[in-house]
């Protein structure tokens, strides 16, 4: 396919080769580009106009030349963004949940780019406007609303926002009877807090300048923020740490974590003042969640070998270890994913055979009974309830060719209640589609699934193109979810397939586990493996599958791409944690330590450092054919910085062979999350869709 993929001939950017060398286990390693690393990097996540202007030059000229090579497919970017703007609602509303006297929800009105909070009467009446996101973006370049809390009271509303993309987060709180702010205002927070029981203040988390959530403070409502009080502080930078508050706000849970081993310490909400009291210290290798049921706590935890979790109970006026207590016993091959607690019952969002259901338990009897659905491959949400005496239940379902759905169910009654399906605009036929779960081999003979959407009457002779997706870390499992945007794919003859690779959690905990650290190369084959097989039974050819995947699933197509660059026709790389063992090389960056237990410490172990070198895609370039790639990032991304894909585009242009285009596109106003408005994200789409289309041949305007 890349090889009749005509592209103008311009010369590509040229990064100047300034060598670095750096020796850790006896192994040396050089970078001739690790000055597009801005030294100021914190500075440019705050400012990016404090960028290098030699850095900034660079990354325009990227930026110039990307846009020249693609600039025949902008008739299709804009045909495509029409399409999918039209599958959106665009005064699209949600289904408000009641809490006490009101009910809470969000809406868009046509042309908004930002959501709108309101509430009404708990019954419904009139809307009353609590934030209006686009008011609050005017001017910004960048804008993006973070976490809203309404106090119990109902009185005042705790709000945030990030102006940059880089996620230092500001908090507010509005009065929500004038729609005024007041003084109160804290900088660089993680993007939310969690209100006391008497509402006169709230507690949050402080980001340090590293970009690390090191600190609870207090902040007493009318208080200069300079003056909050430090509640407590995390000093092993390998921990993530956030806070939060109970259905029935009575506790403040400090949640300290990584990706292996968990902790909580918690505050009486009425007593903010208090000691934060831990529960079970953190012991490597025990993970935990806690959920208030009144006078217990609810404990998810794999205490005891319980790789799939298990649910334990302990009082909640003493819940150390010593009191816990088995509820839901360890299942193998059922992996308990969520808990939520309710006066009369206890319900559990869990997967089994790779797909998810809602466990609903009367918690006097024990009697339990599920919620599921018959589709072959589909999404199933758990929105529960803002209430904890209430016996009615929130939940989404959807599938790849079912519009999502969101229901009431009564735990009681078991009745169901449809609330709202999605609306297509445009119109949707569920019927011209298709989609099946497929099972494909892998190089160890462990079957990956795979979700497959295409049009029913795509032909399945080997000439269809594949837009293949791929993630296949941090235990994250992709769901097969309705999803309008790639419906204009399907509409122009492609299969879209979601390749559930090890590294998820797609068939249980331990998928994750050998997907991980010194079995990470599951991933990569895996991914490989669903290419071939998608080939071997004629859905797609090599040359017309486009691979796709963002940040950590960006890794991914780095790897790919080194190990098989023939499997695939082309590659998108979307913000690509591509310098994988550099980065793990710097304690300094924002999530190297708290990412250790995920993908292993070289500073420390010559065996990871082995591990992560053998697949690191920055590490793995070679003179190599590979088919053409597109790495889109954003400046000021503080979870995968932009030098990383600047760097390992400048590499592949170097040491490739063959005359496959390596392009780079990079927000220089937005972050990890790209742009920030809902349609601003669709142009996005509608690019890196647009060069799918443009690799498969098929780059015309239709209609």
């Amino acid at each position: 396919m890349a090889k009749t993929i005509s592209f103008p001939s311009l010369a590509a950017p040229h990064a100047e080769k300034r060598p670095v060398t750096d020796t850790h286990h006896g192994a040396t390693r050089t970078d001739a580009y690790a000055w597009l690393r801005a030294d100021n990097w914190q500075e440019v996540f705050r400012d990016p106009a404090v960028l290098d202007p030699a850095i900034r030059a660079h990354l325009e000229a990227e930026n110039d030349y990307q846009k020249a090579m693609l600039a025949d497919l902008e008739p299709l970017r804009k045909q495509l963004f029409a399409e999918m703007k039209g599958r959106i609602k665009e005064d699209d509303s949600s289904v408000p949940m009641k809490d006490g006297p009101f009910a809470y929800g969000s809406s868009f009105v046509i042309g908004g780019e930002q959501p709108r909070y309101f509430r009404t009467p708990r019954d419904g009446g009139a809307e009353q406007i609590l934030l209006d996101g686009d008011a609050e973006a005017q001017g910004q370049a960048y804008f993006r609303l973070g976490g809203t809390d309404h106090s119990s009271d109902h009185a005042r509303l705790l709000w945030s926002y990030d102006d940059k993309g880089s996620e230092f987060y500001t908090l507010k709180v509005r009065d929500i009877a004038s729609g005024a702010d007041l003084p109160d205002i804290v900088t660089d927070t993680g993007g939310g807090g969690v209100w006391t029981a008497a509402n006169d203040g709230f507690f949050y988390t402080r980001v340090d300048a590293n970009h690390r959530p090191s600190k609870i403070l207090f902040h007493a409502l009318g208080d200069d923020a300079a003056n909050d009080r430090l509640v407590y502080e995390e000093t092993d930078p390998g921990f993530f740490m956030n806070v939060g508050g109970t259905r029935t706000n009575d506790w403040i849970l400090i949640s300290i974590n990584d990706h292996e081993t968990s902790e909580y310490r918690l505050i009486p909400a009425a007593e903010p003042t208090a000691e934060p009291r831990i529960v079970r210290p953190r012991e490597l290798g025990v993970q935990y969640d806690l959920e208030e049921g009144g006078d217990v706590f609810f404990i998810l935890t794999n205490l005891d070998g319980a790789k799939d979790f298990k649910v334990m109970t302990a009082p909640a006026a003493d819940p150390r270890p010593e009191n816990w207590a088995d509820l839901v016993p360890h299942e193998p091959g059922r992996l308990i994913l969520a808990v939520m607690a309710f006066r009369d019952h206890l319900v559990r969002l869990e997967r089994k055979d790779g797909l998810p259901r809602i466990v609903v338990r009367e918690r006097a009897s024990g009697a339990e009974h599920s919620i599921f659905f018959d589709e072959e491959a589909y999404s199933l949400g758990l929105i529960g309830s803002l209430e904890y005496d209430t016996t009615v239940i929130r939940f989404s379902y959807s599938s790849m060719t079912t519009p999502s759905q969101v229901y009431d169910y009564d735990m009681a009654t078991r009745e169901r209640t449809l609330l709202k399906t999605q609306e297509v605009p445009s119109g949707h036929d569920a019927d011209h589609y298709v989609t099946r779960r497929l099972m494909a081999p892998s190089h160890d003979g462990e079957l990956v699934p795979v979700s497959l959407l295409y049009h029913r009457d795509t032909p399945l002779d080997g000439s269809a193109p594949c837009l293949l997706y791929g993630y296949g870390s941090y235990g994250i499992a992709i769901p097969a979810a309705f999803n309008t945007n790639c419906l204009s794919l399907a509409d122009r003859g492609f299969v879209y397939a979601i390749a559930h690779v090890r590294g998820g959690k797609d068939k249980g905990f331990a998928w994750y586990e050998e997907g991980k650290r010194a079995r990470k190369m599951n991933t990569f084959l895996d991914f490989i493996a669903v290419a071939r097989h998608l080939v071997a039974e004629g859905f797609t050819a090599h040359d017309r599958i486009v691979a796709q995947g963002g940040s950590a699933g960006g890794m991914l197509m780095g790897a790919v791409a080194n190990m098989a660059p023939e499997a695939f026709g082309a590659i998108v790389a979307e913000v690509p944690f591509v310098d994988v063992l550099t980065t793990m090389l710097d304690e300094t960056l924002p999530l190297t330590p708290p990412e250790w237990p995920e993908w292993g410490n070289p500073i420390a172990s010559a065996a990871d450092y082995a591990t992560i070198a053998a697949y690191s895609p920055y590490d793995n370039v070679g003179a190599k054919d590979y088919p053409p790639i597109l790495a889109v990032s954003g400046l000021t991304d503080p979870r995968v910085t932009y030098w990383e894909p600047a760097k390992w585009v400048a590499k592949l242009r170097d040491e490739k062979t063959g005359d496959s285009p390596v392009l780079f596109r990079i927000n220089m106003e937005a972050g990890h999350a790209g742009a920030s408005g809902r349609f601003s994200r669709l142009e996005e789409i509608a690019y890196t869709y647009a060069f799918a289309l443009k690799m498969a041949g098929k780059a015309e305007v239709t209609g």
